[in-house]
């Protein structure tokens, strides 16, 4: 596998190249969006957008958040969404857009860690996708953990959800195969749970279900919870998860050199 297209961007930043991507998923074409450093690439960031369509779209300063001189970020677009053929799934199949760039990604830099990072309706894509993809580490921020609970507490999108997933009663199969958690015990790769307490996009009690599960399995994982934001934190707070993010990422990564020199 490969990226069969490269589509330069306009945006002149000096340490990265930034380029528009193609790439094979099922039957489909499928684009995403590539934040490559000019100097040596030592970690493989991959953001899991939220919302859909148009809404939550793949922008260049969201990935920048996680980029430096020797970080790469890539972002899929999703199919159905911004020229990627097929139709957004929601958790489904388009899971395979996430697994398939990762999958061109770790061929193009072996041995070099990717985290993924899924915001909002990208918390199930990531939670369905990290372990299979073998991510270093999965950071969960504002995220959907569990569909259901979603489908209950956010009226306004019971429609959306009825037309891409089902109706959690009518289609109960389509709604457990998005069950991440069933899917996590203590052999998981790390997860750090970022949320917002006073998120009313998706409420705090998703991060507090998958914690309990995860407590629950000894997994491994850490929070970092922000009391007083919401959805998307204020600038301050911003720049305290951004921090927090790295911080987490090179301890990670740290203690894996660790156990391989042991």
């Amino acid at each position: 596998m490969a990226f069969i297209n490269y589509k330069s961007m306009p945006a002149e930043l000096g340490t990265h190249d930034v380029t528009e991507v193609q790439y094979k998923s099922d039957d489909f074409i499928v684009r995403g969006l590539l934040v490559t450093p000019r100097k040596s690439v030592n970690r493989i960031v991959v953001y899991l957008r939220g919302g859909k369509g148009q809404v939550g779209r793949v922008r260049l300063a969201r990935l920048l958040q996680f980029a430096n001189d020797t970080t790469l970020v890539f972002a899929p677009y999703y199919r159905g969404n911004n020229g990627s053929q097929g139709h957004d799934a929601f958790g489904g199949a388009d899971l395979q857009d996430v697994i398939a760039g990762v999958t061109i990604l770790k061929a193009l830099y072996p041995d070099v860690s990717v985290h993924l990072i899924g915001f909002s309706r990208g918390g199930i894509q990531g939670l369905l996708t990290y372990q299979d993809v073998q991510a270093t580490s999965y950071i969960i921020w504002g995220g959907v953990t569990d569909i259901k609970l979603m489908y209950e507490e956010r009226v306004d999108l019971r429609g959306m959800l009825r037309r891409m997933v089902g109706h959690p009663k009518k289609h109960l199969s389509a709604y457990e195969q998005r069950d991440a958690l069933r899917l996590i015990d203590d052999t998981t790769p790390p997860i750090l749970i970022i949320h917002g307490g006073l998120d009313t996009q998706v409420g705090i009690h998703q991060a507090y279900h998958l914690e309990a599960h995860l407590a629950e399995h000894q997994a491994n994982y850490d929070t970092f919870y922000q009391m007083s934001e919401g959805h998307v934190p204020r600038p301050r707070a911003m720049a305290e998860v951004l921090e927090r993010i790295r911080i987490w990422m090179d301890n990670i990564e740290n203690r894996n050199v660790i156990k391989e020199r042991h």
